[in-house]
């Protein structure tokens, strides 16, 4: 528990356990799930933790407001990872009452069976009255899932987010932000919205243009630190990301069956190198220790506007690691990339016109032909250094 004014208490909870964050993404340096109390005349729960740290999270609250009731439980996001202890409190707290907008009801109903009687349905800019002060509601759709809303305390200006503003990596035990934080989370923070929230640039963007009338002096979102500090830097990082602008630079992701296309792909990160040109490199089979694969790649394609992506041809396709890849780009509708293929092959070499195909498709600038060689990778076969001046 961290007291974060006289109003506002947060009661989340560090997951160090959890390999993978929707069954998908590694948490190599875990992942916070926060909620918060709102004390006043009345108590209000914003949110709940992931089921499995039931006791934690019951000790936190104690720890805020110890035998006190709480009278409403905001629910802003239906995911199961801050949802999922709703009929746990409901059952601690039996006069505890569910605010939330229409269309968490059927969602409510679905996960946990909720009755209609428990819930208060808030619309757009409905307010709670808590005594000496309020909070207030605004839905954004799509951010990432439709019944997504903030809440609002205007007193303290302070946005309860919900995913929005989130971050991979579990939180220290001071809660709040200083001066320091935002660039040690700045690239969990890609990586969290590349990976979970990618998809949806034209909502995200609605939703800052709804909440940039708002005077926010404090973010709390569901995942990460508590923003005070680094505001400014948080949202111009959203704002950038969620209309995929990009810096130059590159992000080599391969997959490689036998190591040929993995030295094609070591040998164009030298020569990027050796030109001063800014690069990542992402083996997407994972082969290397502390990869992150799709993971780590998506977080870079977030960086840079050039994407090169290397597959040997596997059973006349796509090495399926790095079809896996394209598909997630795919599925995130990232625009506006320039794209170069390359690949190894035995005795016929698909890969790279089909990974031309897959880009072409999605709108990106096509380099070239792309560059398929036979057999062992050799210099003479393969000439990055021509490569990284065509990327330069």
């Amino acid at each position: 528990m961290k007291k974060i004014s006289d109003r506002i208490y947060y009661i989340g909870v560090n997951d160090f356990d959890k390999v993978l964050f929707e069954g998908l993404w590694p948490l190599p340096y875990g992942v916070s799930y926060n909620s918060y109390l709102v004390v006043d005349e009345k108590v209000a729960l914003i949110d709940t933790v992931e089921a499995g740290f039931e006791e934690e999270f019951l000790a936190n609250v104690h720890e805020a407001i110890g035998e006190r009731a709480i009278d409403y439980l905001v629910v802003n996001h239906m995911e199961p990872d801050h949802s999922s202890l709703i009929a746990y409190m409901l059952e601690k707290y039996p006069s505890l009452q569910i605010v939330a907008n229409a269309k968490t009801v059927p969602m409510l109903q679905g996960y946990y069976g909720t009755s209609q009687e428990r819930i208060r349905v808030m619309k757009e800019g409905d307010s709670l009255c808590l005594g000496s002060c309020s909070l207030s509601f605004h839905m954004i759709p799509m951010v990432h899932w439709p019944e997504t809303m903030v809440t609002w305390l205007a007193e303290e200006g302070t946005l309860f987010a919900g995913d929005a503003f989130g971050t991979f990596k579990a939180v220290d035990e001071e809660v709040i932000d200083n001066e320091d934080t935002f660039e040690e989370y700045r690239d969990e923070m890609i990586r969290y919205y590349s990976n979970i929230v990618g998809k949806y640039g034209t909502p995200v963007q609605a939703a800052l243009k709804k909440l940039s009338g708002l005077e926010i002096k404090r973010i709390c979102s569901t995942h990460g630190p508590v923003w005070e500090t680094s505001i400014p830097q948080v949202v111009a990082l959203y704002d950038k990301m969620s209309r995929y602008e990009v810096e130059r630079g590159v992000c080599i992701v391969y997959g490689s069956m036998y190591g040929n296309t993995a030295a094609a792909a070591d040998a164009l990160a030298m020569e990027l190198e050796a030109r001063g040109i800014p690069y990542a490199i992402h083996d997407l089979a994972c082969n290397n220790a502390g990869e992150l694969g799709v993971s780590g790649a998506l977080r870079d394609v977030f960086k840079y506007d050039t994407i090169v992506v290397g597959s040997p041809t596997y059973n006349n396709g796509i090495f399926p690691p790095v079809e896996t890849f394209m598909k997630a780009l795919q599925a995130r509708l990232i625009k506006g990339r320039r794209f170069f293929a390359f690949g190894s092959y035995t005795w016929s070499g698909a890969s790279v016109s089909l990974l031309n195909a897959m880009a072409e498709s999605m709108g990106y600038d096509i380099l070239g032909a792309g560059l398929s060689f036979p057999q062992a990778y050799t210099r003479e076969k393969c000439d990055m250094s021509a490569v990284a001046d065509m990327l330069a």
